[in-house]
Order: C-alpha cells, then sequence, then structure tokens
C-alpha cells in the first residue's frame, strides 16, 4: 500500500472518486462504429499507468483476504463474465475506497455502510 500512498499527491486535484478512477484508467471505453459494427467494452488505459498496475495486482490480494471484494469477485465470475473483468472491477473499488479514506480522514472498517442515497 506504501507505492499507492505515494502516489496519493494527485488526489486534491479530484473532487469525485468517480474521475480519480477515470485518471488511473479504470473505467470503460465503448467503441461503436454506427449501428452494426460494436466491439467489446475496455478500460481507456489513458492515465497514470503505473497507479493502474499497482491496483490490479492489489486486486489479486484482496480478492483472497477482504469479504467485501471476495464477494463482488465471486457475484462477477458466477455471472459468468471473465475473472479479468472482475479484477478490474475489484481495483476500481480499492480506487474509490482508497479515496474515501484519504478524503474523509477515517480509518477503514469493513463493517462500514455508506449512509448517502444512491
Amino acid at each position: 500500500m506504501f507505492h499507492i500512498i505515494s502516489e496519493w499527491y494527485v488526489l486534491n486535484k479530484f473532487k469525485t472518486s468517480s474521475q480519480l478512477c477515470s485518471y488511473v484508467g479504470l473505467t470503460l471505453t465503448i467503441r461503436e462504429s454506427g449501428s452494426s459494427v460494436r466491439f467489446r467494452a475496455r478500460i481507456s488505459k489513458f492515465g497514470n499507468r503505473e497507479l493502474r498496475k499497482l491496483l490490479l495486482l492489489y486486486s489479486f490480494n484482496a480478492c483472497k483476504h477482504n469479504k467485501g471484494c471476495r464477494a463482488i469477485y465471486e457475484r462477477i465470475v458466477n455471472k459468468g463474465q471473465h475473472k479479468k473483468l472482475a479484477l478490474i472491477a475489484i481495483a476500481s473499488k480499492l480506487g474509490k475506497q482508497s479515496f474515501a479514506i484519504a478524503t474523509s480522514g477515517r480509518s477503514y472498517d469493513e463493517r462500514y455502510v455508506s449512509v448517502l442515497p444512491r
């Protein structure tokens, strides 16, 4: 986690965690050409390559030891999606969790449930 903390100097550039995930390159890009040619959605890969690699590496470990991440991983894989897609979703979740921890000043609590409406 030290590597991610050293990269968080960019945190004050962003107002939301979605902006951070876009900066890292973990958001999906949909490629279409007209109405008949559609390509599979992929991650954008624009942005901070090193931070994206670190989050993807940490997602492997999070799937083993973090109950919330493991549940998301199993739900995506049980739907029939690829395991890499599930790891990208976990990496995005880790990025959003890290952003929330850094901006709120609270420590990590795995039982914490957001009270914000969806």
